[in-house]
């Protein structure tokens, strides 16, 4: 083994700059840090990096091209696996996944692989690198896409190098679903969303906004209108506590409506758009993953005074990535550890006034796991003007309700065999729909297997 170099660091804004605004945090890789960082690979005769990424992208020959310095190489290798690198390299979980099974790990950091792949995209988007696809001629076949997401987007792109025409039907006024409404600018700028989405359409890809299908067009006309049908709406209905308080009270949000407000609406740039929300001094945020993360740092550049995270476990099984349950600390987001809440209280005009929260303790259960458990007596309270739920969600039923010959368990969650075909033929599902709540690179995952499966049944390839 060779002597390995350190990992280059990538500047970011200082935290107390970055609170201000909404601006991206991390600065990105120059040309000479990213041929100095992709030149850490030791180019592993079998790279675990790219069995533990979800669209199998040639990670290890696009070190060797960076290092090389040969960046227009690098970045047509990538799109061939990814259609949206500029998105993925930025808010995968690398951690878990390429870097997690990158070799330097054992001896020191992993390869940076994730901002290199953001790097190379975005050099690519820069130079205006067009990429030649071999598109085959299937055009007398169409699909027909539910949502636009992470999900719905890579079937598309797959589907449309088969050659089959494509369209996709949105909800709402802005393609790209999580990436759009999610994600907020400091993580994920919209102009880079807007990219990959405008290559999609200059590809041949329709996109119908304003679209709600069950509403403004049903189901079954998209089955007799296509030859293949994906469902990709996500998982876009959120959960809640349940506990007394909850729901007459005003300041209490979802994440989803926080976040939709503030990244869609553009609530941060009000009044020059016309999406006011206040979150008060004092903000709560329950839950600890990613979006409880987005949440809180978006409610302390809204103006809060302190930004509190509510979970009931301890720091290290959050589910949120390492890098943005740092970046949140950075930027002051307090984290209480071990309480849950138990009931809300309102004030005499039915705004939130305080919560009531209960300390918890792990208690080891009969197969090893570790169960939070509130200890007796332990309630104390909090006063709080925002509330903001980020508790996971589940699929949106406005659809699937009028969709009954699609089978659902118990949660909602479309049931798919292992072609990701639903119990319709012809109609096949994929991302948080089928799956649950999940990341986006494991949507980008389902949509591109699922578009190589709508390819296998309407051409009868094995």
């Amino acid at each position: 083994m060779p002597k390995i170099k350190p990992r280059v660091p990538m500047k970011e804004q200082p935290a107390l700059q970055r609170i201000k605004n909404f601006d991206s945090v991390p600065y990105g890789y120059t040309e000479d840090q990213a041929v100095e960082e992709a030149a850490r690979c030791i180019q592993c005769k079998k790279p675990a990096c790219e069995s533990a990424c979800p669209v199998n992208i040639g990670i290890k020959e696009m070190n060797l091209l960076i290092s090389q310095r040969k960046f227009k190489e690098a970045y047509l290798l990538v799109k061939e696996d990814n259609a949206f690198p500029a998105c993925s390299g930025r808010v995968c979980p690398q951690e878990k996944q390429c870097e997690g099974d990158c070799i330097l790990k054992k001896f020191d950091q992993p390869v940076s692989i994730g901002k290199l792949e953001a790097f190379i995209a975005d050099w690519g988007a820069a130079h205006q690198v067009e990429v030649q696809e071999c598109i085959s001629d299937n055009e007398d076949k169409h699909i027909a896409i539910v949502g636009s997401g992470p999900a719905g987007l890579a079937c598309a792109a797959e589907c449309r190098k088969y050659g089959y025409a494509v369209t996709i039907y949105e909800t709402l006024h802005k393609a790209g679903g999580v990436l759009q409404y999610g994600i907020p600018e400091f993580r994920l700028p919209k102009d880079i969303v807007d990219d990959e989405v405008a290559k999609l359409e200059a590809k041949g890809v329709k996109i119908v906004l304003n679209n709600t299908v069950g509403q403004n067009i049903y189901y079954y006309e998209l089955v007799s209108q296509n030859d293949a049908v994906f469902l990709a709406m996500g998982a876009g209905a959120p959960k809640f506590m349940g506990i007394q308080g909850e729901n007459p009270l005003d300041g209490v949000y979802s994440s989803n409506e926080f976040l939709i407000r503030a990244n869609l609406m553009k609530a941060y740039k009000f009044p020059e758009w016309d999406t006011p929300i206040d979150v008060g001094k004092i903000v709560a945020v329950l839950g600890a993953g990613n979006v409880a993360m987005d949440a809180a740092r978006t409610a302390i550049r809204l103006g809060a005074e302190e930004v509190h995270i509510i979970y009931r476990r301890t720091k290290e099984y959050a589910p949120a990535r390492a890098e943005e349950l740092h970046h949140a600390l950075e930027e002051g987001i307090i984290f209480h550890e071990l309480v849950n809440p138990v009931r809300f209280h309102g004030n005499d005009e039915g705004f939130i006034d305080y919560m009531e929260l209960a300390r918890m303790e792990l208690v080891e259960q009969a197969d090893g796991s570790l169960r939070p458990m509130p200890i007796p007596g332990s309630n104390f309270y909090m006063g709080v003007d925002t509330i903001i739920e980020a508790l996971g969600t589940v699929p949106n039923r406005l659809f699937l309700d009028r969709a009954p010959e699609i089978k659902r368990d118990k949660n909602g969650v479309i049931i798919v065999d292992e072609n990701y075909m639903t119990s319709v033929e012809g109609t096949f599902a994929g991302g948080d729909a089928a799956s649950g709540a999940a990341t986006v690179i494991k949507a980008l995952g389902e949509g591109k297997n699922a578009a190589k499966a709508i390819h296998t049944y309407l051409s009868g390839a094995s």
